[in-house]
């Protein structure tokens, strides 16, 4: 792995945006790496941006990912995710290009932000167990199963089932 992985989360309020870089981020901790984020939520409840940048490795000094070196972009919202297509590094995925096949598979459109963690999961360092554990800690038991599919849907699109 490279010192850092860099993850830019995006969309709008309500969208599950800032749950599904917890998620990652207690993901790449019970793997074992540093973890630092930092969170943009202005008008989220409104149906504004948010934004929540999420840096994984062995050493990181600063929570917040420049311009052009964000490894992966995941974005909930088109829109959002054009706006910050300026971050994306030379190489790097813009996973927001799987919404349209994401939206027409997932049955229920709340756990779009787990599907989208299936997706990133086939591109990380981060065991599969580690994925389940951190959905475990920060879903609530009643929409456990729902998410644990959604989380395999994401993986089959990505390609890592």
């Amino acid at each position: 792995m490279q010192d850092n992985i860099n993850i830019l989360f995006v969309g709008i309020g309500g969208q599950g945006v800032l749950k599904a870089s917890e998620i990652a981020g207690l993901a790449g901790m019970f793997a074992g790496y540093k973890v630092k984020k930092s969170e943009v939520h202005g008008m989220s409840q409104r149906g504004g941006s948010v934004e929540s940048h999420l840096r994984i490795g062995r050493r990181i000094y600063s929570p917040l990912i420049p311009k052009e070196r964000v490894d992966f972009l995941v974005g909930f919202d088109k829109n959002e995710a054009q706006k910050a297509r300026c971050y994306l590094k030379k190489g790097g995925l813009d996973l927001s290009e799987k919404l349209d096949l994401v939206l027409k598979e997932l049955q229920n459109f709340r756990s779009l932000n787990v599907c989208f963690l299936g997706i990133l999961s086939c591109y990380l360092p981060v065991k599969e167990k580690y994925w389940l554990k951190a959905i475990g800690a920060e879903i609530r038991k009643e929409y456990l199963k729902s998410n644990i599919a959604a989380f395999y849907l994401g993986r089959k699109i990505g390609g890592g089932v």
